[in-house]
């Protein structure tokens, strides 16, 4: 990639016209929602476990959506509230979740995202997170690196043992599962435990660019949300992170199949072996009511 202001790939470089578009619209997003809210703004409840959307939500994500559509008219897109946008591109999808962290919107904790990505069949090959907060951007294109505002993002790869006191954890779980669920409250409590410290967000996005800057030593997620996954996954893995599957099995962080599917253990390579290890242990022991 050749160095410039903004961090972009080459235009020769493959899904570079992508990218661009990906980065501009999460940006464009991003300074419409910061505008916004201090404002103020509409709030509905969202199913029936908790969650919230916005007319924030809404906005921004008719924003996104319209521009992808005006540069690649044929491609299917999946956006977080408008649902499907149906394609012909050839198994080309985009995915789009216009705020990530609505619910901390609402309650007036600046913790929130904007996450375009774009898939070729359920691979992800660009994925842009963008922190309206701050006005950052981090971005990554399958095999040509990810970048932020300071350049090459190299912070989850390998060269940095584990901390003494422990690593320090993001956790994320998907909004159909259940709080008493006994899986994800086991795996928690784990990694509660045997963790400097573990941080939920509820906008996970952030925290895999935080995994990505190397911020944080490692990200694990149960049942997590399909939308903002490619982005995030992309990211990391493209800053160095390994991303497995709780089993151990590769990740391919795409956004298809069953939410099981979406169990994730992601962190720098030399931590990775800790964290199966406690996810393993957490699977064998029993599990009490």
């Amino acid at each position: 990639m050749s160095p410039n202001p903004n961090h972009l790939p080459d235009p020769s470089d493959g899904f570079a016209r992508e990218h661009r578009t990906a980065v501009a619209a999460a940006e464009e997003a991003g300074a419409l929602l910061r505008s916004r809210i201090p404002d103020g703004f509409a709030v509905r409840p969202k199913g029936g476990l908790g969650d919230v959307v916005t007319d924030l939500d809404l906005t921004a994500e008719h924003l996104v959506v319209t521009r992808i559509r005006e540069r690649f008219p044929h491609d299917r897109i999946l956006a977080e509230e408008s649902g499907e946008h149906p394609g012909d591109g050839g198994g080309r999808t985009w995915l789009v979740d216009p705020l990530d962290g609505s619910n901390n919107v609402v309650i007036g904790l600046p913790i929130y995202g904007v996450g375009v990505a774009l898939c070729v069949d359920d691979a992800p090959v660009v994925g842009v997170v963008h922190d309206p907060v701050t006005d950052r951007t981090w971005s990554a294109l399958l095999g040509g690196g990810a970048h932020g505002p300071g350049g090459r993002l190299t912070g989850a790869a390998a060269g940095r043992p584990l901390p003494p006191a422990g690593p320090l954890l993001a956790w994320t779980q998907g909004h159909a599962v259940r709080r008493d669920d006994p899986a994800a409250r086991a795996l928690r409590h784990t990694l509660e435990i045997r963790s400097r410290r573990l941080l939920q967000l509820w906008a996970p996005l952030l925290a895999w660019a935080m995994l990505a800057r190397g911020d944080i030593d490692g990200f694990v997620g149960y049942r997590a949300e399909a939308i903002d996954l490619p982005a995030g996954a992309l990211l990391a893995r493209e800053a160095g992170a390994a991303v497995r599957h709780l089993d151990g099995r590769e990740f391919g962080g795409g956004f298809t199949g069953p939410d099981t599917e979406r169990s994730f253990v992601a962190g720098r390579p030399e931590i990775l072996p800790y964290l199966l290890d406690l996810v393993a242990e957490t699977a064998a022991a029993p599990v009490r009511p």
